[in-house]
């Protein structure tokens, strides 16, 4: 004869096997994950891993996500260069001048790290070309100037940059530029 279930032996589970048991099933989609996926989106987003960052987003992840600093997933994939991701990012509706808890924003980012293509793409998007950070009123401008990203300064330039706004010390980006140097970057800012 075969032993049949009884409901009451599922009372008798261990609690270990229970809390197991209970992670598969909010793993397999019951409860919000939203938070997860967020987290998720913007670990694709920093990698650059745009195949499965589309289909993250095909599922209706948040574009606009917000990690504790107030990051987004565009700002993480302007931040590290990753192009398709940001294309991906602002097809799928992300804000493109989103900032972060100190004003940064992805086109501040991508600017300081010298990614002229992510800089002309956010500018194609709509971003603002001059907006200032509040820790110490970089433009884009002035990042790539003190950065000496000659790329990125002449991209900005084209586009119509104010090379005359100051910083919160009252520094142009000409200024940042021949403090440290770069020749280059000061003749396109003359």
């Amino acid at each position: 004869m075969k032993p049949r279930f009884s409901p009451l032996l599922s009372l008798a589970v261990p609690a270990a096997r229970y809390a197991v048991l209970l992670s598969v099933v909010l793993l397999s989609g019951c409860g919000d994950n939203s938070a997860d996926s967020g987290a998720q989106l913007m670990q694709l987003a920093e990698s650059g891993d745009t195949q499965a960052l589309n289909a993250l987003l095909g599922r209706d992840a948040e574009p606009n996500y917000r990690d504790t600093c107030q990051w987004t997933p565009l700002m993480k994939a302007a931040v590290n260069g990753h192009l398709d991701a940001v294309r991906s990012l602002l097809e799928a509706g992300a804000e493109v001048d989103a900032a972060d808890t100190g004003d940064y924003t992805a086109l501040l980012l991508a600017a300081s790290n010298n990614h002229a293509q992510i800089v002309a793409t956010l500018l194609a998007h709509g971003a603002m070309i001059d907006h200032q950070e509040s820790t110490q009123g970089f433009t884009a401008l002035i990042w790539a100037a003190k950065r000496g990203h000659a790329e990125v300064v002449a991209t900005l330039l084209r586009a119509g940059a104010d090379k005359t706004l100051p910083d919160l010390q009252g520094r142009t980006a000409a200024d940042w530029a021949a403090a440290e140097g770069h020749e280059q970057v000061l003749a396109l800012l003359r």
